[in-house]
């Protein structure tokens, strides 16, 4: 098989299982609902800013490649 279809059939596999975890795990971790998020509603216009779900998100990624290179 070729190795850029391998790669995207798995890319695309581990984005539908972070998708699901993201759908059921949504009711756990109110991840994009976190104080900080930034969310201002007018008449016709909702603007929405997840700045402190973004620190979040990049936290926990860099501790995993932090540990992930660690253990390699």
């Amino acid at each position: 098989m070729n190795p850029v279809a391998k790669l995207l059939i798995i890319g695309g596999a581990a984005l539908i299982v972070i998708g699901l975890l993201w759908q059921v795990g949504g009711r756990f971790f109110p991840l994009g609902r976190l104080p900080g998020d930034i969310v201002v509603e007018k008449e016709n216009v909702k603007f929405y800013f997840p700045i402190v779900t973004c620190i979040v998100i990049s936290i926990v990624l860099s501790l995993g490649m932090y540990l992930f290179r660690l253990f390699k």
